[in-house]
């Protein structure tokens, strides 16, 4: 009995990660919301929202989990950003992991009273980005906008674990 049960969940286990490893969320369309949100930490995430902030497809963007040492001049030099556009981007301070990500967009959207945000990740960590948001908002669409990536399997597994134990921790309230 104990062995079908440990069979059975290995079996869940490997099964879902093969999903969550083949079906990577894809870049979003062209659809309108009110800000976009950046979480740092990965290649293209940046220049993805600025792309997107150019093309008029929301109003502001924040940049979430900001290094304090970055300065808003940092992105113009490095994007090629117009000051009339870094206008329109705030940089987010507060957020070391995806929790914190999470609330500190939830005080974001609240600060400019938005209903829809556009959410920019890497794809193999949109899922968990996307959880922590619903958990601590509600009301607010979020469309998922995942910059394309070729993660190894040990990154894989490494987020895989991560998005499973959050899910885990939410289940008893944490």
């Amino acid at each position: 009995m104990i062995r079908r049960l440990f069979s059975a969940l290995v079996l869940l286990w490997a099964l879902g990660f093969v999903w969550f490893a083949i079906d990577l969320p894809r870049p979003a369309g062209t659809e309108k919301t009110d800000g976009i949100v950046v979480l740092t930490g990965g290649p293209g995430r940046i220049q993805r929202g600025l792309d997107i902030l150019k093309a008029g497809h929301a109003q502001r963007m924040l940049v979430s989990g900001v290094d304090r040492r970055v300065r808003p001049v940092d992105l113009v030099e490095t994007y090629h950003v117009t000051p009339a556009l870094l206008a329109d981007v705030d940089l987010g301070r507060s957020a070391v992991d995806t929790r914190s990500n999470a609330l500190e967009t939830r005080r974001w959207i609240a600060d400019h009273h938005y209903g829809s945000i556009r959410l920019v990740t890497t794809d193999w960590h949109m899922r968990r980005a996307r959880f922590e948001l619903r958990q601590v908002m509600q009301g607010i669409t979020v469309v998922p906008d995942a910059v394309p990536s070729e993660p190894d399997l040990l990154g894989l597994l490494r987020e895989y674990h991560k998005y499973l134990l959050r899910r885990g921790a939410a289940l008893i309230g944490r």
